[in-house]
């Protein structure tokens, strides 16, 4: 079916078509995808990004859609307009979301009508960030959340994918696919962007002695060190390494 341009902030993406199913992942404002299956309130889809199939409650989705900035902070408040003033909301777009310009002013873009960012906030939609590092401490503390790709919860390999997508650079979901995907690094050494692949888990060292991941015995976004991390996968899981790769093969 046609291409279709997710219209709310953050959405669901769930296994299947009822809310108490699992979360399988989560999509982001302006994310474009197809739609596989209708039910009455659910539409089965397939990102185009990464190929990820779920189920989204079933909503009016943008047709037309074409970002020219995206966010570049964690999260960007929102703002309507009224008599020339610009009003804060309760809502977000979150780090990473491409965004039309329908509208601008010194200091905002209008993306939706009357909706509202800050410019300083976005980037051009061909920017890209290759300070990986900066991207992925800019969650340290963030909450863990199976499935989750923002701000206000994200998982292990969302953690590492977040990157990736920002830049438009294709990267699996999923660990267990990240892990088929990525080259086997050769030196034993562990060092700066080295990415770990345990049975269910990822993470990346920030040096040769830190290391970054979203852990859920810890309910957040950490750094740990790495020889401590290792050792405690392995006794609190029973979990060796299964893999170590380098995010600047990608």
């Amino acid at each position: 079916m046609k291409n279709n341009f997710f219209s709310a902030s953050l959405g669901n993406i769930n296994s299947k078509p009822s809310p108490n199913s699992e979360v399988l992942s989560q999509i982001l404002y302006g994310e474009k995808f197809t739609i596989l299956s209708k039910t009455k309130n659910w539409v089965k889809i397939k990102t185009s990004y990464d190929n990820y199939i779920g189920y989204i409650k079933k909503k009016k989705f943008y047709q037309k859609f074409k970002p020219e900035r995206k966010i570049h902070k964690l999260r960007s408040k929102i703002f309507v307009k009224k008599n020339n003033k610009f009003f804060s909301s309760n809502k977000y777009l979150y780090f990473g979301s491409g965004i039309p310009i329908l509208n601008k002013n010194k200091d905002f873009i209008e993306f939706d009508k009357n909706k509202w960012v800050r410019k300083k906030e976005t980037k051009v939609i061909s920017h890209k960030e290759k300070n990986f590092i900066k991207v992925l401490k800019i969650f340290l503390n963030c909450k863990y959340l199976w499935g989750g790709k923002s701000c206000d919860g994200i998982d292990c390999s969302a953690l590492i994918q977040i990157y990736f997508y920002y830049n438009r650079i294709f990267f699996p979901r999923d660990s267990k696919d990240q892990i088929k995907f990525c080259k086997k690094k050769i030196k034993k050494k562990l060092d700066r962007g080295d990415i770990i692949f345990w049975k269910g888990h990822v993470g990346m060292c920030l040096n040769k002695s830190k290391f970054i991941h979203a852990y859920g015995p810890k309910k957040k976004v950490i750094i740990m060190s790495t020889k401590f991390t290792i050792n405690l996968i392995y006794k609190t899981a029973n979990l060796v390494i299964k893999k170590i790769s380098n995010i600047k093969n990608y």
